[in-house]
């Protein structure tokens, strides 16, 4: 289980330009970290870079564990889940179908993903398909594989943009039990996390 991940001067370039360097963050369990900056900043590149998505210019991302250090690559395959600005889920199928796929691809079950749905007030909603949903559905959809596979370093990118207040207001009650049960969260935003997070300026 990830307990902590340690950025160490990392440089991230995307073509040609090199969006930062010389960033250095900490983020150990039971804490959640805002990342902010202006749009083109790197804050979704770093999201990724953890995800391992990105390979950094220079620098190094480390995970530790209980016992220490934890290899990059099954600390990312079982330890990080990662949602994206864009949700990633396939219009055509119903909603049912697809957080049942995403849990069981992240190593959940159906009754997992099932009450997933639930506490994100998804149930009525499972036998449209995705393409019928509104933005913010789709954003409650992709967040419930957060719940349905639990793992302990959340990355998410501009997770309450297309909220509406109570959604944003739920998923605030969500990631603080995230982390008060030892959760980690890197969160790229514009607009404040409804937790108690620390800010991370990304810039050039």
């Amino acid at each position: 289980m990830i307990t902590a991940l340690n950025v160490e001067d990392l440089a991230l370039q995307r073509g040609e330009r090199v969006l930062f360097r010389h960033l250095h963050m900490r983020v150990a369990a039971g804490e959640a970290v805002a990342l902010a900056g202006s749009n083109g900043a790197g804050k979704t590149s770093l999201l990724r870079a953890v995800a391992g998505f990105i390979r950094p210019v220079t620098g190094r991302i480390a995970f530790e564990g209980a016992a220490g250090a934890l290899p990059s690559d099954d600390a990312r395959r079982a330890g990080c889940h990662l949602v994206g600005h864009q949700d990633g889920l396939k219009p055509e199928r119903r909603a049912r179908d697809e957080l049942l796929f995403q849990a069981r691809w992240h190593g959940g079950t159906a009754s997992g993903a099932l009450n997933a749905a639930d506490r994100l007030g998804l149930t009525r909603l499972l036998g449209l398909e995705v393409r019928v949903l509104s933005a913010g559905q789709r954003r409650r959809l992709a967040l419930a594989r957060l719940i349905a596979s639990p793992r302990p370093l959340w990355l998410l990118d501009e997770p309450l943009a297309p909220l509406d207040a109570d959604s944003r207001v739920l998923l605030g009650v969500i990631m603080a039990e995230h982390v008060a049960t030892g959760g980690l969260i890197v969160a790229a935003v514009h607009d404040p996390l409804p937790i108690v997070a620390r800010t991370v300026g990304i810039a050039p």
